[in-house]
């Protein structure tokens, strides 16, 4: 049995260093074993100090001192040392096994990542934001394919521009793809899997809009965006690899992601969709200023990664001019607008050793405006192509293109201001232009049409923080899917209903009858995203989407843990889970007095937190489709109808 005091000895040294230490300066466990992993100079240094500890994790050979690593993690793993309150309550309760925490036995670890709540009236942004909490939670492989089985859904209604109604049907199409706008409340990674069967290999495009990541203050959701590095990516990978499935093999999926992580998740995208599938990477300047909260350069852009699901099938459309570019052309009427423009070739690629068949003389006859390729007459003038600098340089289209062009009264040459004769040729106005990999317009700026625009629906509330700008989104699905089709756009990362906005908008603009799908799990969903849209659609007087919900079961714990204010209201739950929740198959039934104590004496409220969610069992979030008829549950008659109508023949199954 180890001395107490040597385990005191080794906690105080570990918390001298503040690198060591948590927000509430305890020792941050997990930090110390991954620096110990990672053979860390400055942990190294701290333990030499000491030289009860030196010989007790290090081992003299030929006059050096040898690190045991192995020998130190599985020391300050053991459920018996820094045996405070919270570990005494997690042996009490069985969170530990074997002598060691759950998340060292080697089963795999769900990452639970839960957001803060975005904020009502006018709380400031310090009250809006908490510290993040982490749910790390073990299951076995077999208990997370039971997370994964299609949930009952509840709540159902539908909004049209002037109304709530009842849901009696749900439409199809003629192949038996489901043709309602949808806006789904749940955990999106669940509510991806609810829908896979119904929607596998159906949606055309999926917009995203993640956590970002950011280190510090700045943030681009109603999330807190202090996750960790690694969480992060666990967190993105489980949801891509389910999204990959449901896009058709035309398919494609965009991400918005900031500087902090677009590497790592290209690489991952790389992983998941194959490297070749990249159709480009788009930076949009979002933010013209510059973030202020940034220690070095002021940070105005996002990327927008973009992936197809096979390679070479998806179509590119061409972007609808601004005004700003519509107005150059001021020659001609209608359709038929054009301008004119240098016939001179300039930039890369523009000398007569690169193009030898654009280099040539064309001569001009000022009285009758007679063009030609050949001298007829000394008082042609010859023009060559040459610079301002004399530089010979080339014409933009070889002798029998500009002929032809001449042909059609495409050409015209005339003096400027120096008396130079220069060519012109015609420039019709296009039906739009070709994306470019860099977005610079104002109308990007998300303050000017995200956040003001957001406000504007909502008669000058803020209701919530850094939506995306409306033309960013509604130009990437102009882009991306058919002119006027029927495509579904599916957003699992819904906000303040962006995505929904701009499929109304394009649908509104060109006929189409695109479908958009949203998924969001916090309670400004009914609020803030589904009022938005139905503030879209009166205004527009367009389109109508039911609203339904994955049924709560542990999810009502859920939302009552991450709600609480003190030790009391946790203990108070506690005791509900006790009787009305499904517990993790380790936890043991009965709860004993002395955990209780424990328990409080934590007196760490997100600590305590963390604990009681651990105790609940995540397959058991939302009640299973195949528990329909489960009197526990009380799924009424009319969810019932509900849920055969929209999992169809697939009901069976599963029940």
């Amino acid at each position: 049995m180890r001395k107490p005091d040597f385990n005191q000895k080794l906690i105080k040294l570990l918390e001298s260093n503040p690198n060591f230490v948590d927000g509430a300066g305890s020792l941050h466990r997990a930090n110390v074993r991954d620096r110990a992993w990672k053979l860390d100079p400055e942990l190294i240094s701290l333990l030499l100090t000491d030289q009860e500890i030196e010989a007790k994790f290090f081992t003299e050979i030929e006059g050096r001192w040898i690190f045991n690593y192995n020998i130190f993690v599985d020391y300050i793993t053991d459920k018996n040392f820094f045996a405070d309150s919270y570990t005494k309550f997690r042996n009490k309760i069985g969170l530990n096994i074997d002598g060691k925490y759950l998340r060292e036995r080697g089963e795999v670890a769900l990452v639970w990542p839960y957001k803060d709540c975005v904020l009502e009236g006018g709380q400031t942004r310090e009250e809006e934001k908490r510290k993040e909490i982490f749910f790390n939670e073990i299951l076995a492989p077999d208990e997370i394919n039971r997370m994964f089985d299609p949930k009952v859904l509840t709540n159902w209604k539908r909004h049209t521009a002037n109304s709530e109604q009842d849901v009696t049907d749900i439409q199809r199409d003629e192949n038996g793809t489901i043709r309602e706008n949808l806006i789904i409340k749940g955990n999106n990674l669940i509510a991806l899997h609810t829908l896979k069967e119904q929607f596998r290999e159906k949606v055309k495009l999926i917009y995203i809009d993640p956590p970002y990541n950011t280190k510090g203050e700045s943030s681009t959701f109603g999330y807190n965006n202090s996750f960790n590095h690694s969480s992060w990516l666990t967190f993105i990978r489980n949801r891509l690899e389910i999204a990959k499935d449901l896009l058709r093999d035309d398919g494609l999926i965009i991400i918005a992601i900031d500087d902090e992580e677009q590497a790592y998740l290209a690489v991952l995208c790389d992983e998941i969709f194959g490297r070749l599938n990249h159709i480009g990477t788009v930076i949009v300047q979002s933010k013209p200023s510059g973030r202020t909260t940034d220690s070095y350069f002021a940070t105005c852009h996002e990327y927008l990664h973009i992936y197809s699901k096979q390679v070479g099938l998806p179509a590119i459309n061409f972007l609808e001019l601004t005004d700003k570019q519509k107005s150059l052309y001021t020659e001609g009427t209608g359709k038929n607008l054009f301008k004119w423009r240098d016939f001179l070739r300039t930039g890369g690629l523009s000398t007569p050793k690169e193009r030898p068949n654009s280099y040539y003389p064309i001569y001009f006859l000022p009285q009758g405006e007679q063009i030609s390729l050949e001298r007829v007459s000394d008082e042609q003038i010859e023009i060559l192509p040459l610079d301002s600098n004399g530089n010979k340089r080339v014409w933009r289209k070889t002798p029998p293109s500009f002929l032809k062009h001449v042909n059609d009264n495409e050409i015209k040459i005339e003096q400027n201001r120096s008396g130079q004769w220069k060519v012109k040729i015609i420039d019709k106005i296009k039906e739009g232009t070709r994306p470019k990999s860099v977005w610079t317009d104002s109308k990007y700026d998300a303050s000017s049409h995200g956040t003001k625009l957001l406000k504007n629906l909502f008669e000058g509330q803020k209701v919530f923080s850094y939506p995306k700008s409306i033309n960013a989104v509604k130009d990437v699905i102009e882009i991306l899917s058919e002119r006027g089709s029927d495509d579904i756009i599916l957003d699992f990362f819904a906000g303040s209903g962006t995505t929904a906005h701009a499929v109304l908008g394009l649908n509104k603009q060109d006929n189409g009858n695109r479908q958009f799908i949203l998924m969001e799990q916090m309670d400004y969903i009914e609020n803030v995203t589904v009022k938005r849209v139905e503030k879209v659609m009166k205004e527009q007087d367009i389109g109508d989407f039911i609203y339904c919900e994955l049924m709560p079961y542990n999810e009502v714990f859920m939302k009552r843990i991450q709600s609480a204010q003190s030790s009391e209201d946790l203990l108070d739950i506690w005791r509900d889970m006790s009787k009305d929740s499904v517990l993790n198959w380790y936890v043991k039934p009965q709860k004993p007095m002395e955990a209780e104590e424990h328990f409080i004496a934590i007196n760490d409220v997100e600590k305590q937190k963390q604990l009681l969610t651990a105790l609940l069992d995540k397959n058991q979030l939302y009640v299973h489709l195949s528990e329909i008829e489960d009197e526990m549950f009380a799924v009424s008659e009319a969810d019932k109808e509900l849920n055969q109508a929209f999992y169809g023949e697939g009901l069976g199954d599963n029940v």
